[in-house]
């Protein structure tokens, strides 16, 4: 029995037996040679068929021939042949001349999407669009990025958790929540493992993170939203402010990025066309109040009635730091308490302010980070005054009724940070697959 080899690793073969397995990409069925390109998960080759003839130079419907020329676009086969290296290949100079083709499952010739359908027709079909290099390049990368972060986490003596997506009550919001029936009642989909987090600070684990499903019932239709995604977690004790949650957010970024240009740099750029820049620390740091005289001065007047930055505020803010510093990212921070959860910890001396921060990354919001208030009765204080009613709240209050250090850390969404360091239009593009307002196929 010939084992089966990766496409990726035929280069590396002197010449000789070998046996690959795959998809059927394109069929040359010319007189005197056939021609097949065919892919697996790693990559593709070219194999080669010359034609038999008869004594008076007629083609002979023989094997391999007849089975090749019934190929379509789409079929997986494992083949037999001599892999040969050749220079003049022009795909990975090497070939294999086939000795057989044993076809594991026929496609419909008519395939229903094309280069040029649209990414919702695209999705309509996923698995056959994430048959393209690009798409299958985009899966890879994500998973050199996740390693990377998990590696700096667990090299650094962080605890993974795994938090319940299922909530008892609309506990940390009670808009955008998805309510499901749960038995005899009713139960939420979590937006994100927050309250969790916390609880394993309490705990005394010191240093956590997450990397898990979440939900929001959001309506929007934009390039950055969708009502399931993969969030980024991370929690930490004994921290002075949100400086050292940004110091940690700032060495993870590090390592995944250095991880994937390391990994896929070159591939990136061939078939993205983007270079992969890892960011230098420190990352530029700007008071929200400061970023929004820097929008002022450029020419954009941010028109929110609250005390928010609004997306086109983001990429303005974003293009001044890419001018100033040369850098991709910036964290925007000391965020006005009016748009801040109740649980994020407050300026001393200025109430009006917290210690918070987004990090933006060309020009789009990926993350928000804070130091948490661990202060019991600060924090009902609080919760009273964004008018959440302490009752409601117990389970998590009863964190802090029993000692529970200073804290802080970040939630992060996967398909962002993707999409933005792929340069791609929607994180459409960079989610296995997607859900959102009208989106729960495939």
């Amino acid at each position: 029995m010939t084992e089966r080899v990766l496409i990726k690793n035929l280069a590396a073969l002197e010449d000789g037996p070998v046996s690959v397995s795959g998809w059927v990409d394109t069929v040359r069925d010319q007189k005197k040679v056939q021609f097949v390109v065919l892919r697996d998960e790693s990559g593709a080759v070219q194999l080669v068929n010359p034609r038999t003839t008869d004594a008076e130079g007629v083609v002979v419907a023989d094997e391999p021939a007849t089975t090749i020329s019934g190929l379509s676009q789409g079929s997986f086969i494992t083949v037999t042949g001599e892999l040969k290296h050749d220079e003049r290949v022009k795909l990975g100079g090497i070939e294999i001349k086939l000795a057989s083709v044993e076809v594991l499952s026929h496609a419909i010739p008519e395939t229903p999407i094309a280069a040029d359908s649209s990414l919702d027709k695209r999705m309509d079909w996923r698995f056959l669009d994430l048959r393209h290099p690009k798409q299958n390049l985009i899966f890879r990368i994500q998973t050199t990025f996740e390693h990377a972060l998990r590696t700096y986490w667990v090299n650094n003596d962080f605890i993974e958790i795994h938090t319940p997506k299922l909530m008892a009550s609309a506990s940390e919001s009670r808009a955008e929540l998805f309510e499901v029936e749960y038995f005899d009642t009713k139960a939420y989909l979590a937006q994100s493992p927050q309250f969790f987090k916390q609880m394993s600070q309490a705990a005394g684990f010191g240093k956590v993170f997450e990397i898990g499903p979440a939900f929001r019932a959001d309506p929007s239709f934009t390039s950055r939203h969708s009502t399931e995604f993969t969030s980024i977690d991370a929690e930490i004790s004994w921290i002075d402010s949100h400086e050292d949650v940004m110091q940690l957010h700032e060495d993870l970024m590090v390592a995944g990025f250095t991880a994937v240009k390391e990994k896929h740099g070159d591939e990136i750029k061939a078939l993205f066309d983007v270079e992969i820049t890892v960011p230098t620390q420190p990352f530029p740091r700007i008071p929200l109040a400061e970023a929004k005289e820097i929008v002022k001065s450029r020419g954009y007047e941010v028109p929110r009635e609250d005390d928010d930055m609004d997306p086109e505020g983001e990429r303005q803010i974003a293009a001044y730091v890419k001018e100033t510093f040369d850098h991709e990212f910036v964290f925007l921070t000391d965020y006005a308490s009016s748009i801040r959860p109740f649980y994020h910890m407050r300026h001393e001396g200025d109430a009006g302010l917290t210690n918070s921060y987004d990090l933006i990354f060309n020009g789009v919001e990926i993350s928000t980070g804070a130091q948490r208030e661990h202060r019991i009765d600060v924090l009902t204080e609080q919760a009273v005054e964004k008018g959440m009613e302490p009752e409601e709240l117990e389970f998590y209050l009863d964190f802090f009724r029993y000692g529970v250090p200073s804290h802080g850390g970040f939630g992060m969404g996967l398909a962002r940070v993707l999409m933005l360091m792929l340069h791609q239009t929607s994180i459409r593009e960079v989610t296995y697959l997607f859900r959102g307002p009208t989106r729960l196929l495939p």
